[in-house]
């Protein structure tokens, strides 16, 4: 069976996603504009960083629930990974759609935001109202995906 486009995507996102190195979740993302992918991200530390694995996960020592205090984390999401990318080997992301195997928290979403991304397809359910208020104040179309099938 061959995979409609939204299921090849999003089968992707799971993939890239094993490169994640954030001891708490595996989160992947593709930037892909008619139907070409310009950029991937996982959630980890910044190039040439240590990772968690090394130092330990400073918001698990400290017990705070998953979807706070994100700025004590030493990993970027993937979201924001597969931005910077982007942006690092000069190539728009301007009427893209950005795939990712979790819903983008609102830090993501100020970025998705202010980057020309025009739709998030998303996987997993990530509780955050503040991100889905933006998206829906910019009309940035955010798309639950479900398993579609072959083409």
């Amino acid at each position: 069976m061959r995979p409609d486009w939204d299921d090849y995507f999003i089968e992707m996102t799971n993939v890239v996603k094993k490169r994640s190195t954030c001891l708490r979740r595996q989160v992947g993302a593709l930037i892909v504009k008619n139907r070409h992918i310009l950029a991937t991200g996982y959630n980890g530390v910044p190039s040439g960083i240590r990772h968690c694995e090394e130092t330990g996960c400073l918001r698990e020592q400290l017990k705070i629930p998953s979807g706070q205090r994100h700025e004590i984390c030493r990993g970027l999401h993937a979201e924001q990974n597969a931005i910077i990318q982007a942006a690092y080997h000069g190539i728009s992301i301007n009427g893209a759609v950005l795939y990712c195997n979790t819903k983008p928290c609102s830090i993501c979403a100020k970025m998705i935001c202010n980057s020309g991304i025009i739709k998030v397809v998303y996987e997993l359910d990530y509780s955050d109202p503040l991100a889905e208020e933006m998206f829906y104040e910019k009309k940035i179309q955010l798309i639950k995906y479900e398993p579609k099938g072959k083409i």
